[in-house]
């Protein structure tokens, strides 16, 4: 199969070379492209000083922009897999060619990588927590699917669902109505258990009161979701 790892990078320059030698040396079997963002700090000068496979937009397109720019890439350029992987250190690249195994094994059109079936390493904060299982929650009533980290970020799907979010893809904190999206076209999605790390440089976009947008938006995001034919 030809894999792809798309990395979306907002303000990543400390971490996002660490990112790409992870999987170089973990995950040789994938290639790689990062999106960058429109970063106002030197995210685009660490992956052009490199010579990183990346892609640079002109405007801020928010991760939602970002990832599903990098969807497009991994179709144009006929990708079999492909998997969203952070830039900020979060994510451990010797579990992809596990994910990918798992996606062939059970047929599966998507595999999150989960933190909470095994609830070793990094489990986010009491309060996120809270968030994620009301989320897996909601998630289980609209599509009767069971997913225990519906925020996680690392995530593999195959051609067909590259081809989905492709054409159509959440703009703004899309990893739970992205997932309802598939599962409510009968997409088979499943989890394997992963170790997370705290993240190593910059600050996450869901802190302060944007948590209580976060929340709302996604809920609401989710029962549109569910409206559509």
């Amino acid at each position: 199969m030809k894999k792809l790892v798309i990395i979306p990078a907002f303000n990543e320059s400390g971490s996002i070379l660490r990112a790409v030698q992870d999987i170089k040396e973990h995950a040789p079997g994938f290639d790689y492209v990062v999106i960058n963002d429109c970063s106002t700090d030197d995210t685009l000068q660490v992956c052009q000083k490199n010579g990183l496979n990346h892609v640079n937009l002109s405007v801020n397109l928010g991760i939602g922009g970002a990832v599903q720019t990098g969807y497009i890439y991994g179709c144009q350029n006929h990708y079999d897999v492909a998997v969203q992987f952070d830039g900020d250190g979060q994510h451990d690249a010797a579990y992809l060619e596990q994910m990918a195994e798992e996606l062939v094994r059970t047929g599966s059109d998507m595999v999150i990588g989960s933190r909470f079936i095994e609830k070793e390493g990094f489990q986010s904060s009491g309060l996120r927590r809270v968030g994620i299982r009301y989320f897996s929650t909601l998630i289980r009533l609209v599509t009767g699917a069971r997913v225990t980290d519906p925020t996680s970020g690392m995530r593999m799907v195959n051609r067909d669902v590259m081809k989905i979010y492709a054409e159509n893809y959440p703009k703004d904190y899309p990893e739970p109505e992205s997932v309802v999206a598939i599962l409510r076209k009968k997409k088979k999605v499943t989890e394997l258990p992963v170790i997370m790390r705290e993240r190593e440089e910059g600050t996450s976009s869901i802190a302060g009161p944007k948590s209580a947008y976060y929340m709302i938006k996604v809920t609401l995001a989710i029962f549109m979701e569910t409206l559509r034919r």
